[in-house]
């Protein structure tokens, strides 16, 4: 069931998204007053931010430790056994309706985002046969979760009348950032305890929300889980099925964004390694690579977490004692593994593009790339194969990695029982372990966009931003966030941002969740990105993205 030839995504927005404002400004900076910026980090935070400081006319200096851009969502060439050239990557990310400002990246260079190929399901299957499926759930809050539940074989209505009903209704309005006041301190697990969700529903619906956070339910913090539910579920009509780029990342989204950053007049520098960024008398810093130093206006660190810990204690000079701390405290999440296999058989016609799994002793999802890749789909067509991803996320990281990549295949085995004879013409297995991780009270003294340094600005999806966004759309959100922050301070207008909204959209649903008690936090939220301000926020029209 090829979804290749899908045409452009689906244009629109939800027509209760909200957009965020800029601060007042000139369009771009005065010729002449074009202030040099480094932008520290090629993933998809440095690149939003560096792509709208570059729009605006500022002088922009683009580090990248790899060799090529995207961050976690990179790839390099590789040749196959069969002599095939290939590009491996990180593994399958889902493009959703609801990452309008992601989305508004790669409009820079795909204008109809015909680069993205729609996926016709996201079905999720749990080892006990049950399967659930997204095709026919209605995209519109609240049909969407009732019809979730009329359609699923999972979680019936017999098991919505079992549910703890005062403990579920937090689900039904969700608000940032009081979601984190109120179940910070709360496991995923705790909560959905707590609500006495079925178990095959646990796993289904919930455990994949946690687990795309690379993280294990019990250590994840129950607000991140509430605001997956609202993202996806109750806050957007956008629902649950997304795109995907139809070639490898690289050819598809970074290739063709580093090109235009280079028209702007960037200096894109992969390969690029910080060692130390050291504050300069009178504002700017001083950033030094293993190739000398150069001496910025402005800096947006938006490294991953590990690169960001990294750095920041490679630079004493950099913030207060208390920021130093909370950036020290950013923990990764467990390591996780992307199998690639090449197989010499093709898997059944009717197999899905993406298949979540659940009670497979560590199998996350399956992909079929033939389905939606370009590169796959052709080397599939030319020898009569193709090509697997397997995943396992938040692997225990003393598990002996040999005995991990087989029991993947192994499980693989057991779900599409018609690739037991396959032959593996090769494989590639990528093991990573450098994810943000959201534990159970941390969010409170997580980094924010603004740091001691007006001049000193971070990014990425480990960073706090009080807006509910998760996983790349966080990401693309800071990175513009942070450019936005510079520009602001310096008299320039910003890029409009757009969110779905940050309460529920039923007042009906808002009427029911207040029920569920005092909404007055428990402990301080900590810093915002503006202390003493909340961005203002409006509904807006339906217009294309």
């Amino acid at each position: 069931m090829s979804t290749r030839g899908g045409g452009a995504a689906r244009r629109g927005r939800d027509r209760r998204a909200e957009i965020l404002p800029p601060p007042p400004g000139g369009p771009r900076f005065r010729r002449g007053e074009e202030p040099s910026v480094g932008v520290v980090g090629g993933g998809i935070a440095g690149l939003a931010a560096a792509t709208l400081l570059a729009e605006r006319g500022a002088r922009v200096t683009l580090y990248e430790r790899e060799d090529s851009l995207g961050g976690r969502l990179a790839g390099h060439p590789t040749r196959l056994t069969d002599g095939s050239p290939v590009t491996m990557t990180r593994g399958f990310h889902a493009f959703f309706r609801q990452y309008y400002n992601l989305r508004g990246l790669l409009r820079r260079t795909d204008p109809a985002l015909a680069r993205l190929t729609p996926m016709p399901d996201y079905p999720l299957r749990h080892s006990g046969g049950l399967t659930d499926s997204f095709a026919r759930v209605p995209r519109t809050p609240p049909f969407s979760a009732l019809g979730f539940v009329a359609l699923s074989p999972t979680f019936g209505w017999r098991d919505l009348a079992a549910l703890d009903a005062r403990a579920a209704l937090p689900l039904l309005d969700v608000r940032v950032p009081e979601v984190y006041e109120r179940f910070d301190d709360v496991s995923a697990t705790d909560f959905l305890e707590r609500v006495r969700f079925p178990e095959a529903a646990h796993h289904l619906a919930f455990e994949v929300f946690s687990r795309s956070f690379f993280a294990d339910p019990r250590e994840l913090s129950a607000a991140e889980l509430l605001l997956m539910f609202h993202i996806y579920f109750l806050g957007s009509s956008e629902g649950l099925l997304f795109d995907v780029p139809d070639e490898p990342f690289p050819q598809a989204l970074w290739e063709p964004l580093g090109d235009y950053l280079r028209r702007l007049g960037a200096d894109v520098r992969t390969g690029t390694e910080i060692r130390e960024i050291t504050p300069l008398d009178g504002g700017g810093a001083e950033v030094r690579t293993g190739a000398g130093a150069d001496r910025h206006q402005a800096v947006v660190l938006a490294a991953d977490t590990g690169g960001l810990r990294r750095i920041v204690d490679a630079s004493p000079a950099l913030g207060t004692s208390a920021w130093r701390e909370d950036v020290a405290a950013l923990r990764t999440a467990p390591p996780f593994l992307v199998s690639r296999l090449w197989l010499d058989r093709p898997v059944r016609s009717d197999r899905h593009g993406f298949l979540g799994t659940s009670g497979y002793d560590g199998l996350d999802n399956i992909s079929v790339l033939e389905r939606y890749e370009g590169e796959a789909a052709r080397w599939a067509a030319r020898t009569g194969g193709s090509v697997v991803e397997l995943h396992a996320y938040a692997v225990d990281p003393g598990a002996e990695r040999k005995r991990v990549q087989d029991m993947l295949v192994d499980r693989l085995h057991r779900i599409y029982p018609e690739t037991v004879d396959a032959r593996v013409v090769d494989a590639r297995h990528e093991w990573r372990a450098d994810c943000p991780l959201f534990p159970v009270g941390s969010h409170a003294r997580r980094p924010t966009v603004r740091t001691p340094h007006p001049w000193l600005v971070l990014a990425g999806d480990a960073i706090r931003c009080d807006l509910p966004v998760a996983l790349m759309e966080r990401a693309a959100t800071t990175g513009f966030l942070a450019a936005n922050a510079l520009l602001g301070d310096r008299g320039v207008r910003g890029q409009v941002l757009w969110t779905v909204p940050r309460a529920g959209r039923s007042p009906v649903l808002r009427a029911l969740g207040a029920l569920a008690g005092d909404r007055s936090p428990r402990r301080s939220a900590g810093r915002a990105d503006q202390p003493g301000k909340r961005p203002v926020l409006r509904s807006s029209q339906r217009r294309s993205a």
